[in-house]
């Protein structure tokens, strides 16, 4: 844990050398991670926008990292990652075992939202750490229209990486964050969980409430 610690308050002692070893195969491993974060839900824990920030800001400070390679790396990640999740979903809901053990009540409820939010959902979803993770998967258990699926899923990550790595790239040019990376970094993550944290609180609230 201590040495966890250690990296994260110093990442750019750590970071620039290993970048700079292992040259054009960071770009696989950026890859790796955004598309596990994205595709697989056992991995919703990993970096998403506090990796395309970091990643873009190292990009603009000369290190080996190139932003106009960075962004279809992490756009084509996230997208594959999604469609990968969103089929795991529509496959899964198919097995007999599934189908005996979830209610049918449940299956038609998210069934019918997403036939009313799915648009929304897969869009807005991709800016929220833990959930994005879960939307794809659902939106395919619920049987949302692939081609539906699809287009708002392009449209959800094309903001998300294009405004990640544009913010990234822009701050990397100011000294300060140059020279505070590990505090900027762990300051996006923070902020990165806000969103899941008060939906978590206000569904937990709701449970209290009703429950009285």
């Amino acid at each position: 844990m201590a040495n966890l610690l250690m990296i994260f308050t110093h990442l750019e002692q750590y970071l620039i050398p290993l970048l700079t070893t292992l040259g054009n195969w960071s770009y696989i491993m950026l890859f790796a991670v955004i598309f596990l974060e994205t595709g697989m839900v056992v991995f919703p824990f990993l970096p998403g926008e506090s990796l395309i920030f970091l990643a873009s800001t190292m990009a603009a400070t000369h290190t080996s990292l190139d932003i106009q390679v960075l962004v279809p790396v992490f756009f084509f990640a996230a997208v594959i990652g999604d469609t990968v999740n969103f089929e795991i979903g529509r496959h899964l809901i198919r097995l007999p075992w599934l189908q005996r053990h979830l209610p049918q009540d449940k299956q038609l409820k998210a069934q019918h939202f997403f036939a009313k939010y799915g648009s929304k959902a897969v869009m807005f979803g991709r800016f929220v750490p833990l959930i994005r993770t879960f939307v794809p998967l659902s939106a395919g258990a619920a049987k949302m229209p692939q081609r539906s699926f699809a287009l708002w899923n392009l449209v959800g990550v094309g903001i998300w990486v294009t405004v990640g790595c544009s913010l990234g790239y822009f701050f990397g040019s100011i000294s300060f964050v140059q020279s505070h990376l590990s505090l900027c970094f762990l300051g996006i993550m923070a902020a990165a969980l806000i969103p899941a944290v008060t939906i978590t609180l206000i569904k937990t609230l709701r449970r209290r409430h009703a429950a009285l």
